[in-house]
């Protein structure tokens, strides 16, 4: 009886060691999946596979993703002709679909981010270009473009030969005119007398002139046979027409964003691209996914300048020359505060 009763109880401690086991080689699963993450990107008009804007916001988690194997990415694009109820509805998928922290590009999702934050509360969001989504969950990933633009506004009035630049914004928007405001101040700062010619290839809620080689190119060539040698533009996949009008017209442009000298797509226009002012939502978006993944608190706007390493210019191509000192001179007076940029055209 008393055998009969050990076996019993052996028996049952076997079982329970057996279901012990289980869990115990259950739990590094458990936590291996618990450890695992998804992050988000919703891009804007482009996508990631095209250089500048949207691709920076990619290269910005890419060493992240690199470093961690585990964590994952899932992607979406905009489209010309998206409503923001489309824009709400791509952003829930992602989140249902278990994206944490989710980047948003661009002012054009903030209507639709302002309804899908509240709706996903333990979701980080963090959108680039736009401070006017205030919510405990999410972060507003904004730069100083008219600090860059200044800079390249300098180069602007110092290459020019006939003392007439120009400007050719993508949409007529607030965010826009911030280019164009640094660009004139900086030309301004070299001569006082320069001429600036800017356009806009449309107006808001319009979002085409973002995308429109074709009409960059007839804005940019008629600047240049009225005698601008020098323009800037700040309007996305736009600008490829204006390099190819200042290529065939052996005339000086200037990119935006990233490095466009150094564009697959630009390799014939190389030698006209003065200079790119950058913006780096790369470094902007790293820090925002890198912040949430650590749990740290990302709520709140966070501006990248100068100062921050936010904005810049390039020197690709050595068409700078000494320009590049007095370039720099008047950057560390931005950097300490001594020069203060306007973000209002009429005030530049």
């Amino acid at each position: 009886m008393q055998k009969k009763t050990l076996r019993k109880l052996g028996a049952s401690v076997v079982a329970g060691a057996l279901v012990l086991t289980g869990l115990i080689a259950a739990a590094p699963a458990q936590a291996a999946k618990k450890k695992a993450q998804t992050i988000g990107i919703a891009y804007s008009l482009g996508g990631r596979d095209v250089p500048g804007f949207n691709q920076l916001a990619y290269i910005g988690v890419r060493p992240l993703l690199a470093k961690n194997k585990s964590l994952k990415l899932i992607e979406s694009q905009d489209s010309p002709t998206a409503t923001d109820d489309q824009r709400a509805e791509r952003l829930r998928l992602m989140a249902k679909r278990g994206a944490n922290p989710i980047v948003v590009v661009g002012f054009t999702y903030a209507t639709a981010l302002g309804k899908v934050a509240k709706e996903f509360p333990k979701v980080q969001w963090g959108i680039v270009d736009d401070s006017s989504v205030t919510a405990p969950n999410v972060q507003s990933i904004v730069f100083k473009e008219e600090e860059g633009s200044y800079l390249v506004g300098l180069a602007a009035a110092m290459t020019t030969k006939t003392g007439r630049i120009g400007f050719i914004g993508g949409v007529n928007t607030p965010l826009i005119a911030k280019f164009e405001a640094g660009y004139i101040a900086g030309a301004k700062a070299i001569n006082p007398k320069i001429k600036i010619q800017s356009t806009y290839i449309s107006n808001f809620p319009d979002f085409s002139g973002f995308n429109d080689p074709a009409k960059g190119y007839e804005a940019a060539k008629g600047m240049y046979e009225n005698g601008a040698d020098v323009v800037y533009a700040a309007a996305g996949g736009t600008g490829t027409g204006m390099h190819k009008a200042a290529s065939e017209l052996k005339k000086w442009s200037i990119g935006v964003d990233a490095d466009e000298a150094t564009y697959p797509a630009h390799a014939a226009y190389k030698s006209t691209i003065l200079t790119s002012m950058l913006k780096r939502v790369d470094l902007g978006t790293r820090a925002f996914v890198a912040d949430a993944l650590a749990k740290k608190k990302t709520a709140g706007v966070k501006v990248w300048g100068y100062a921050q390493g936010g904005v810049g210019f390039t020197t690709t191509g050595g068409y700078l020359g000494s320009d590049v000192e007095v370039i720099n001179t008047f950057a560390a007076k931005i950097k300490s505060g001594a020069v203060k940029v306007p973000t209002d055209p009429s005030k530049a």
